[in-house]
């Protein structure tokens, strides 16, 4: 049965488990739940050797974060969603670190054989010629730029990127060029490339965006348990506010009765710290995020999971999640319009409404050809080749 074909009325089908898993520290998903795709049916069986005892004395199971290098055939991504505003992305990784329990992109790692759960946060592939890449596309006399979005399915500032500077290396090639982009992070290490940032933002070629979710940073550690915290993630806002860069806030997802009665405390902060829009999506369930979605509830919110998922269904027809363009991002029905009605009232009233500033100026790219590789001198000769 897939999570599709879930009737809540059936009373025989349990919705969420009776004995939920235990929240490994640092992660976000509790289960590795199978890929879409996977034909053979796989059940994990602790033996007792992968155990560690935490400063408290507690047997814990070690997940260590695994980094695989891929060389990929495109960089680029493109869309015609109409619920999206932007036609063309960017994404220097696949499966993201922050572990974010809600996020979209989980089912993408089922593409790969892997689960779309603990896998998709501890397993992860750096597209290692991303740079080269970019530099061809953009060279090409048949390209034709439009602003990229940077970072949208994983995160481009995740904690690998401290070490393989991927994602300053696109930077500095869009900057080269004057090709506007706009980014979206939950991460402080955006700071890190203001030297690059700044610039591109004085020529209005760069804007960001910062995703906080609630201000509640025991929920925060659960729900997206390696992202920066919600207070540093103010400061980020209030950094490059300061640098000249317009910032906006995305408060997404918004998750009934666990972080929708923040919305107002959220953008009152971010106002503060110097947002200058903001937007919101309703939380999301496509794939294999609803099950894994409902295992955290079970798991860290077991005394409000029915109403939670009760809610969702309100604003989706009855169903876990309805994918259609003019629904899927806001919801429908009476409560998604109550939260529509708070967020724009909150957003007018603290003047998070400045959409002029997020206009982009594509008028100054400049085409460059892409450094050619050196002709390579044929290795020496061995002098014991020579022999024969």
């Amino acid at each position: 049965m897939t999570d599709s074909d879930f009737d809540p009325a059936d009373a025989s089908v349990p919705e969420f488990p009776v004995a939920p898993p235990a929240p490994r520290k640092g992660r976000g998903a509790v289960t590795n739940l199978q890929g879409r795709y996977e034909v053979d049916q796989r059940e994990a069986v602790d033996d007792g050797w992968v155990t560690h005892q935490d400063e408290d004395g507690d047997d814990t199971k070690v997940l260590r974060t695994q980094l695989f290098e891929e060389q990929a055939k495109t960089i680029l991504t493109r869309n015609a969603s109409p619920d999206i505003p932007f036609s063309v992305s960017l994404n220097p990784y696949r499966g993201c670190e922050h572990g974010c329990i809600y996020c979209f992109a989980r089912p993408t790692h089922s593409y790969l054989g892997l689960s779309p759960g603990l896998d998709f946060e501890s397993r992860i592939y750096a597209k290692v010629n991303a740079p080269e890449l970019l530099e061809r596309e953009l060279s090409k006399k048949s390209y034709m730029p439009e602003p990229i979005a940077l970072g949208v399915n994983t995160d481009a500032w995740q904690p690998v990127e401290r070490e393989l500077r991927l994602t300053r290396r696109v930077v500095e090639i869009l900057g080269e060029r004057n090709h506007p982009f706009a980014a979206i992070t939950k991460s402080s290490l955006i700071e890190r490339d203001l030297d690059l940032l700044a610039p591109m933002a004085a020529r209005g070629q760069f804007m960001a965006a910062i995703t906080i979710t609630t201000l509640d940073s025991d929920i925060a550690r659960t729900l997206e348990p390696r992202a920066a915290t919600p207070s540093r993630r103010l400061r980020t806002i209030r950094t490059l506010s300061e640098a000249g860069i317009p910032v906006g806030v995305s408060v997404a997802p918004m998750i009934p009765f666990v972080t929708e009665p923040d919305l107002e405390r959220v953008l009152e902060a971010c106002a503060e710290a110097g947002a200058c829009n903001a937007s919101y999506i309703v939380l999301r369930l496509p794939w294999e995020v609803a099950p894994l979605f409902k295992d955290w509830l079970a798991a860290h919110f077991p005394d409000r999971a029915d109403r939670v998922m009760s809610r969702v269904r309100d604003m989706r027809g009855g169903k876990d999640y309805d994918a259609c363009f003019s629904s899927r991002m806001k919801g429908e029905g009476l409560w998604a319009d109550l939260l529509k009605q708070r967020f724009h009232n909150a957003a007018r009233r603290l003047g998070l409404n400045q959409r002029d500033r997020g206009i982009l100026d594509m008028s100054h790219f400049r085409r460059i050809e892409p450094a050619r590789d050196p002709v390579k001198a044929p290795p020496p000769v061995s002098p014991q080749l020579e022999l024969f």
